[in-house]
C-alpha cells in the first residue's frame, strides 16, 4: 500500500534538529509546524515554522512526550506526517500507533520495528536469530537484584550495566567490581525511570579497547534496503558521543562490507522502513559485536550526508510518501572525511556540569577563519540572544567539516572551531579543541575510553605566559575598581590604603587545576595597584617582574589590552564573576580570579555549606541530618539536562540539615544542606 503525499510536516522536537529538519522539508516545498513547551516559547526552531503550537509546560513529560498534545497540533494545523528528530517520542511505538490511529504519517520505522529493537534484550536474541555477532551478557526478563548482580560476577567485570529501553547514555553505568554493583543499579534504574518509564536493565562484558562503529541504513516500503557506510564514534564522555567522523579510519573494503550487510540483515529481519542505525563494537582485532539498532535518525547523520553527497531527511521524507530508495547499493560511494563536533553547553573543568545563561554571542566566522562555506556546516539550534536553559540537553549545535581527505578534514576542524565566537556561557569549545588536536587522535589511536586514557592531557593546566596573566588580571581588577560606589574608604572595594598606592592582590587559576579551590596557591598572585588620578592604568607585579598596563574598554565584549607598550585587541569577559575569558586565535583562555583577601575568608565558609552547581531538579537524598560522613561520601542527586550529578561530602563530618526535598527545583548557586566539618 502506498503512503499518501502530504504537504504540511509537523516536527516534534526542538533545537537544532528540529531546524535542520525544517530546512529540508522547505526545500522540497512543504509547510512546516513546529511545537514548544512555555520554555521554548522564543526558541529559534519556533521562530523558523510557519506555524507553531504551544504543547504545555516547562518539563518535558508534559510537553515534548505528550502524545495527546503533540497530535492535536497536527490535527489543528492540517499536518499529515509528523517527523520526531531524535530523543523524545522518535522511539516511542505508543506515539506511532496513535499517529496510524490518527491517519497521520510517522516518518520513521512501524511501531512493530521500534518495539523489536526497543526492547534491548528481545533484539539480542533476534539478532542472535539472524547471525549477527553479540557481546556476551545478560539480557533475560528476570530483574531481580540479586540475580542481575550474581549474572554480572558470572561475566566478570568490568561489566557495562544499560537501561533495556534506553539510548543516548542515560541508564548507563561501567562497573568496575562486585561491590560496585548495587549503587551503579540505583543510579541507573533511577535515570532510566526517569527518561524512559522504564527501569529494566541489561548486562553486558566491558570490552577495555573496542572502537564504537555504527552503520548507516536505509529501507524502504518496497523490501529494498541499503547501507550507506559507517561512522566512527568512538571518543565518548559519559556514554555519549562527542567527535563523530566517517569514515572509520582503518576500515578495509571486505570489513566494511560484512558489516554494512550484516546491518542490512538486522533491519530486514525487522521489518524496517525508514533511516536507522546498527551500532556495533570493533576490537582491535577487528571482531565486531552488534550492540543496539537506533530506530531514527542519529544525531551524527551530517558525516554520513558529507561524504556521500545525500540528504538523509530527504530520504526519510520521500520514503515517508511511499516511494523507493533513491539509489540502490552500488550507486553509492565515499567522497573524502568528514568530523562533526557536538558543541555543548557545559563545563569540561568541572565533570561536564551542564550550565545555563544567555547567549551573548553565538557566531562562525568562516570569512575571517579562511573557511570554504561548502566545506563547513554549523547545524544549530540556537542564535545570539537565546537563553540556555535547564529543562533540555545541553547541545547547542554540530560543527560538521568535509576534506579531501582525514588529515585535511581534521584541520578544518581545528580552523572551524577557533572560528566560532561564543559568549555569556560556558560550553566545551575549548574541550573539543583539545581533543581535535590531540596526537593520539591523530594517529587514529581510538577506542571508546579515549577521554579516558588521556584525561591527564587533556585536562592538564594550560601554562600562560606573563601577559596573559597580566592581561586576565586587569579585566578583575577593572571589574573590582568598578564596584567601587561610594567615597567612603569603608566601602571600597578597590585597594583603598590612606596615604599609600591602592593595591589589590588577585590569584588567577587554570579552572583544569583550581576546580574551586580556596587556596592563593591555586595558580598565579598578580598584585595591582592602580595609578593615581586613572580609571585606566595600572601597575602589576607578577612574581619579580612589574608591568606598565592600561584597559580600554572597546564596542561590546572587545578590550584593549597595553603591557609595557605592547597593545592587544581582544575579546574578553567576566563570567559570574569568577572567570575570565580571553579569545584569541587559537582558542580560549579561562582562568578562575579571586581577590586574595576573599579567598582567605571564603574558605572555612566553603567548609560549611555545599552549593548548588547548576539549576536542576533534586533526584534523592543519600543521607539523614545529623548523620556522620567521610569525606567523599555521597549526600545528594542532581537532575540537569537529562544526567544526574552527585554531591559529596567536602570533608568528615555530618550534614547539619538538608535545605531541599526531591523533587525539588534549586538555582545554581543555592545552598543545599548545612555540613559541620569534624575539628
Amino acid at each position: 500500500m502506498t503512503a499518501p503525499r502530504f504537504d504540511t510536516l509537523l516536527v516534534a522536537n526542538r533545537g537544532e534538529i528540529a531546524c535542520r529538519v525544517m530546512r529540508t522539508a522547505r526545500r522540497m516545498g512543504l509547510r512546516t509546524v513546529a511545537v514548544y513547551s512555555d520554555a521554548d516559547a522564543n526558541a529559534r526552531h519556533v521562530r523558523e515554522a510557519d506555524e507553531a503550537i504551544r504543547i504545555g509546560p516547562a518539563a518535558a513529560r508534559e510537553s515534548y512526550l505528550d502524545v495527546a498534545a503533540v497530535v492535536e497540533a497536527a490535527r489543528r494545523t492540517g499536518a499529515g506526517a509528523i517527523h520526531p528528530g531524535y530523543g523524545f517520542l522518535s522511539e516511542n511505538g505508543g506515539f506511532v500507533e496513535a499517529l496510524d490511529a490518527a491517519g497521520i504519517v510517522f516518518v520513521g520505522p512501524p511501531a512493530a520495528a521500534i518495539a523489536a529493537m526497543g526492547d534491548k534484550s528481545a533484539a539480542k536474541a533476534r539478532m542472535a536469530k539472524a547471525g549477527v555477532p553479540l557481546v556476551p551478557g545478560y539480557h533475560g526478563s528476570d530483574q531481580d537484584d540479586a540475580l542481575l548482580k550474581a549474572e554480572a560476577d558470572k561475566i566478570g567485570y568490568p561489566v557495562l550495566l544499560k537501561a533495556s529501553a534506553g539510548g543516548g547514555g542515560k541508564g548507563m553505568r561501567v562497573v568496575e567490581s562486585s561491590d560496585q554493583f548495587q549503587a551503579a543499579l540505583d543510579g541507573c534504574r533511577r535515570e532510566s525511570q526517569a527518561a524512559f518509564n522504564d527501569d529494566r536493565m541489561l548486562i553486558e562484558k566491558y570490552l577495555t579497547q573496542p572502537r564504537h562503529v555504527e552503520v548507516q541504513v536505509f529501507c524502504d516500503s518496497h523490501g529494498n534496503g541499503v547501507y550507506l557506510f559507517e561512522r566512527d564514534c568512538s571518543v565518548q564522555r559519559r556514554h555519549q558521543k562527542v567527535l563523530e567522523e566517517a569514515p572509520a579510519p582503518g576500515m578495509t573494503a571486505a570489513l566494511r562490507r560484512e558489516m554494512g550487510e550484516a546491518a542490512v540483515r538486522a533491519a530486514k529481519e525487522i521489518g524496517y522502513v525508514g533511516a536507522g542505525t546498527v551500532e556495533f563494537l570493533l576490537d582491535a582485532d577487528r571482531s565486531f559485536f552488534f550492540m543496539e539498532m537506533n530506530t531514527r535518525l542519529q544525531v551524527e547523520h551530517p558525516v554520513t550526508e558529507m561524504i556521500t553527497g545525500q540528504d538523509l531527511v530527504e530520504w526519510q521524507l520521500r520514503v515517508a510518501m511511499g516511494e523507493p530508495l533513491p539509489l540502490a547499493q552500488e550507486a553509492l560511494t565515499i567522497t573524502g572525511h568528514s568530523f562533526e563536533a557536538r558543541l555543548y553547553a557545559e563545563d569540561p573543568a568541572q565533570d561536564f556540569l551542564p550550565a545555563t545563561g544567555r547567549l551573548e554571542r553565538f557566531a562562525l566566522d568562516l570569512e575571517g577563519a579562511g573557511l570554504d562555506p561548502c566545506q563547513v556546516r554549523l547545524d544549530s539550534g540556537v542564535e545570539t540572544g537565546d537563553t540556555v536553559s535547564m529543562h533540555y540537553d545541553p547541545m547547542l549545535a554540530k560543527l560538521i567539516v568535509h576534506g579531501d581527505d582525514r588529515d585535511q578534514a581534521l584541520a578544518t576542524l581545528n580552523r572551524a572551531l577557533a572560528a566560532l565566537d561564543i559568549q555569556g556561557v560556558v560550553t566545551n569549545r575549548g574541550f573539543l579543541q583539545r581533543l581535535a588536536s590531540h596526537p593520539a587522535f591523530k594517529d587514529c589511536e581510538l577506542d571508546t575510553r579515549f577521554i579516558e586514557k588521556h584525561e591527564a592531557s587533556l585536562f592538564a593546566p594550560r601554562h600562560y605566559t606573563t601577559e596573559a596573566y597580566a592581561g586576565a588580571a586587569l579585566i578583575g581588577l577593572h571589574q573590582l575598581a568598578r564596584e567601587c560606589e561610594s567615597d567612603s574608604p569603608w566601602d571600597r572595594h578597590d585597594g583603598f590604603r590612606l596615604n599609600a598606592p591602592h593595591t589589590i592582590r588577585i590569584a588567577l587559576s587554570d579552572p583544569g587545576l583550581a576546580q574551586h579551590q580556596a587556596q592563593d596557591t591555586a595558580g598565579v598572585v598578580v598584585e595591582g595597584r592602580r595609578e593615581q588620578g586613572t580609571d585606566t592604568d595600572w601597575q602589576l607585579t607578577i612574581g619579580n617582574e612589574t608591568l606598565s598596563a592600561r584597559l580600554e574598554r572597546l564596542a561590546g565584549d572587545a578590550v584593549a589590552v597595553t603591557l609595557n607598550g605592547h597593545r592587544r585587541r581582544l575579546q574578553a569577559r567576566l563570567v559570574d564573576n569568577s572567570l575570565v575569558v580571553m579569545a584569541d586565535p587559537r582558542g580560549e583562555t579561562r582562568l578562575f580570579w579571586r581577590r586574595i583577601d576573599a579567598i582567605d575568608h571564603g574558605h572555612h565558609e566553603a567548609e560549611s555549606t555545599l552549593t548548588a552547581p547548576m539549576h536542576g531538579t533534586v533526584v534523592a537524598l543519600l543521607v539523614e541530618p545529623g548523620q556522620k560522613v567521610e569525606k567523599g561520601m555521597p549526600l545528594m542527586v542532581m537532575e540537569a539536562m537529562k544526567m544526574e550529578h552527585t554531591l559529596t561530602a567536602p570533608a568528615d563530618g555530618q550534614v547539619a540539615a538538608f535545605h531541599f526535598n526531591a523533587g525539588d527545583t534549586v538555582g545554581q548557586g543555592d545552598v543545599l544542606l548545612e555540613f559541620t566539618p569534624e575539628e
